[in-house]
């Protein structure tokens, strides 16, 4: 018998109020993680950019264009290995609008040198470059709309209005999380010829790999200083600085997710710390006794927050188990099935479930401060006058 085993035998003292307290912080804790993966989700095109590539856009919006002549000067500037372009084209499929995901006019040679990350068998990436109206398209929304290759889609233009068909003839995937799998591309050429006059030989946006990463600060600031003393001026950024403006719009909504997973664990925290100190206001007597037969006074605070850190690693374990199988078993495939646009990779990552598990502990020992504080000050005579 040792000073941590009475600590775990005094979790069985009340064994009910315990395990409602585990259950507490279980579902505390699963509400974390689960919150906790919807902001991982959403930054995950952040997290996992490329460091080698850079995006040039306008210098006033992304929404206005650039000629597409800037193309072949970014390609001269020193220190670009590779370059491609792109159009936002906003379609969607006819019947399901609510579905989102994103259409994009790409040059398929270059995009291919670019983004090496993307995975197509060989024949179908020929087949793809070879057919003007041909599309390739991820894996995730090839699943989700039931198309093969060889099939022929639809799609309702929003920014170039109109209907677009496209016969599919690769779907890709991607060996690096830098390139979701729920995209859809085809042909800038064919976009470029089908829209007025006033809109063609325009492209959204530059897309350019350099050779090191750490030269791609220096690269993006010499293709600035390229098109500064033009009319139509450019900024350049990393890829991961891009894909944090696109999410300046939710970031709002990403901030009061933070908060919210704050408040649980405060609550959290609040309910273990009022189920600790119940337990030792019951046991005032019981801790008069053992001070009387010589314990010290922090043997008593060892127990309150042996028991407490116990029961928090207990909540925290329960979490974890129930949380991994029903987040990327069933919330996460759903997401992923049917919300591809929004979260094409919905998975409780690893460093969510170790601070799932550090936060039950310390939020459990920082819950049993004061009631363990309490009983190491507790009063010999104080506690056995209440006997009897």
């Amino acid at each position: 018998m040792n000073l941590v085993t009475v600590a775990l035998k005094n979790t069985r003292r009340n064994l009910f109020r315990t395990l409602l307290t585990v259950v507490g912080v279980a579902v505390a804790m699963l509400a974390f993680l689960l919150l906790r993966t919807v902001l991982s989700a959403w930054l995950i095109g952040v997290e996992y950019s490329a460091k080698d590539r850079l995006a040039t856009r306008h210098k006033v919006t992304f929404i206005m264009t650039l000629p597409k002549r800037y193309v072949e000067d970014v390609r001269a500037v020193t220190g670009v290995e590779a370059v491609t372009w792109f159009n936002w084209f906003g379609g969607k499929v006819p019947g399901k609008e609510d579905q989102f995901f994103g259409t994009m006019a790409i040059d398929p040679p270059s995009f291919f040198k670019v983004y090496d990350e993307v995975v197509v068998p060989e024949e179908h990436k020929q087949a793809f470059l070879q057919d003007r109206r041909g599309a390739l398209v991820g894996a995730v929304i090839a699943r989700q709309h039931g198309w093969k290759v060889g099939d022929r889609v639809t799609l309702e233009g929003t920014i170039f209005p109109g209907t677009w068909d496209f016969t599919v003839q690769g779907i890709y995937s991607a060996k690096r999380r830098s390139m979701d799998e729920s995209s859809f591309y085809f042909h800038w050429d064919l976009l470029n010829q089908s829209v007025p006059a006033s809109q063609q030989e325009q492209v959204g946006w530059i897309a350019s790999k350099v050779p090191q990463a750490r030269d791609a600060a220096t690269v993006a600031k010499r293709i600035d200083a390229l098109f500064d003393p033009r009319d139509v001026q450019t900024l350049s950024m990393s890829e991961r600085a891009m894909n944090t403006s696109f999410l300046g719009m939710v970031s709002t909504l990403l901030n009061a997710i933070q908060i919210v997973s704050g408040v649980i664990l405060i609550i959290m925290m609040l309910i273990l710390g009022n189920t600790i100190a119940m337990g030792v206001r019951e046991r005032t007597q019981e801790y008069g006794v053992l001070r009387a037969i010589g314990f010290l006074p922090r043997h008593l605070s060892l127990f309150v927050l042996g028991e407490a850190t116990a029961i928090g690693l207990a909540g925290g374990v329960v979490a974890v188990c129930i949380g991994i199988p029903m987040i990327n078993g069933g919330v996460g495939r759903y997401l992923e099935e049917n919300m591809t646009g929004f979260f094409p990779y919905f998975r409780v990552a690893e460093r969510d479930v170790v601070l799932a598990l550090l936060l039950s502990l310390v939020l459990a020992s920082l819950a049993a401060l004061i009631p363990a504080y309490q009983a190491g000050k507790l009063q010999v005579t104080d506690a056995l006058r209440k006997l009897g």
